[in-house]
């Protein structure tokens, strides 16, 4: 087995798939898991991107088949999450508006993430280190806090916490171990983007974030695409079992085998 056949039985990649089937099966696992857990609903983020939208898509019909179906209700709640000022925050709200999203919270992390960066940086000068924490670091130090606040106002609420990652970003390993990756249930986990994006053309996701580059929101102009230096459409095609170039090919295989830490449980003796 080559590794690209090795990769694609791990994450679950169909090579095409029915955008309508794949959004079905979608919903009855999240509204299975739902009412396993013994929870109110689910909790999203809403970044403002594709792949969060298609995930509030799919939450949102599964809590209101949920209400429905049972007679309680069941809440889906969008989270917006800043770091100051966001540029794109409308995408955000337009996703929410889009799919007719009642619960919608904002949290500004600029405050928090600011001041851990601040006592971090007071930590490694007891060292003797007299630096600012690197931009990954503060990077990092983003998407956890934006995990924590996702938690908190999950436990009040009795929700689950939705991730958005999926196999595009696994085979890359961009996302943070147990940061933005610790979540309670990827409704997108074996698809690719591609794939996701025919999902939100099926949802009704706006077509400005369909369209839009893929970014972490990181840092300022950050983008997925430019800082792994690896195209979605070449992404999307390895993990279809498609032919992709020489060059490609060998940094996205680099870079699932640098990151197999990020997708391996912890590791114990």
């Amino acid at each position: 087995m080559s590794l690209q056949e090795e990769i694609i039985a791990r994450f679950g990649v169909k090579p095409e798939i029915d955008a309508d089937r794949e959004i079905r099966q979608r919903v009855d696992f999240l509204k299975e898991y739902t009412l396993k857990a013994g929870v109110s609903g689910v909790l999203i983020a809403i970044s403002g991107g594709v792949d969060s939208a298609v995930a509030t898509g799919l939450c949102k019909r599964a809590t209101d088949e949920l209400t429905a179906e049972t007679g309680r209700e069941f809440k889906t709640v969008g989270v917006f999450q800043p770091y100051g000022e966001q540029a794109d925050i409308e995408d955000s709200y337009a996703v929410a508006e889009a799919l007719g999203l009642q619960y919608k919270i904002e949290t500004n992390i600029e405050d928090a993430v600011n001041e851990i960066a601040l006592e971090a940086e007071f930590g490694l000068k007891s060292i003797g280190i007299h630096q600012h924490l690197s931009r990954g670091g503060k990077g990092n130090v983003k998407a956890r806090t934006r995990m924590v606040l996702q938690y908190a106002l999950a436990f009040d609420l009795n929700l689950l916490v939705v991730g958005t990652d999926h196999a595009s970003e696994a085979i890359t390993g961009f996302f943070t171990k147990y940061g933005d990756g610790a979540v309670d249930i990827t409704p997108l986990a074996s698809l690719n983007k591609r794939q996701v994006r025919q999902l939100a053309a099926k949802l009704g996701v706006p077509s400005a974030v369909i369209t839009k580059a893929p970014t972490a929101g990181l840092w300022d102009g950050q983008t997925d695409e430019g800082e792994l230096g690896i195209t979605y459409d070449d992404n999307s095609d390895y993990l279809e079992g498609k032919s992709i170039s020489d060059e490609a090919r060998e940094k996205l295989e680099r870079q699932y085998l640098k990151t197999e830490h990020k997708r391996s449980p912890i590791p114990g003796i």
